[in-house]
């Protein structure tokens, strides 16, 4: 161990939890109590940036009192994003020139593999063709994910290993085992 104080000191940062979702439907019921949640632990949160799913975590994580991490917006554009994008709860904004989602959202133009790539976990809410790509995404670059929330079940044309969870303690425990790894401070609540 070094000591305290010394240039070569490691820096423990905050893991990154991305939650992806709906760009349209706001899915309060999942959307709020998860942004809740990610909000005790010290995490950053990471969306799209937009409406619907990432709005109302975003809300619910930056409105939360005593939360210590971020709320960070990978932002589509060409050359800039369409409108709505940030949402008002985004922090940090990251700009993007790649502007393909939905159905294109696995193609080398799409902010999703941003997404993923910058996420150390990444949670699904209901959503479209774009979720499921960045579920895809997950399992091509390694990352755990889960998908949350009943009207989600199998989303289909999602990879089978990707895991369906129903209640927040199922989320919780997802995100203590994804998270304790090297490197990373464990998603603890805030005492």
């Amino acid at each position: 161990m070094l000591p305290a104080g010394s240039d070569t000191e490691r820096v423990r940062r905050r893991p990154v939890v991305g939650v992806m979702g709906s760009g349209s439907e706001a899915h309060e019921d999942l959307a709020v109590p998860l942004g809740r949640l990610l909000a005790s632990l010290q995490v950053d949160l990471l969306t799209g940036g937009g409406g619907g799913v990432m709005a109302s975590v975003s809300r619910a994580f930056a409105t939360t009192p005593g939360r210590s991490g971020l709320v960070i917006g990978v932002l589509p554009g060409s050359p800039d994003p369409p409108p709505g994008y940030p949402n008002p709860w985004v922090e940090i904004v990251i700009r993007t020139h790649l502007p393909w989602s939905g159905e294109r959202g696995t193609d080398a133009g799409s902010r999703n593999h941003v997404n993923v790539l910058s996420s150390d976990a990444v949670i699904a809410l209901p959503g479209g063709p774009g979720t499921r790509s960045e579920l895809v995404l997950a399992t091509r670059y390694g990352r755990p994910a889960v998908a949350f929330g009943a009207p989600w079940r199998h989303p289909p044309g999602a990879p089978p290993a990707i895991r369906v969870v129903d209640t927040l303690e199922e989320v919780a425990a997802f995100l203590e085992a994804s998270l304790a790894t090297p490197g990373l401070a464990p998603a603890r609540p805030k005492t």
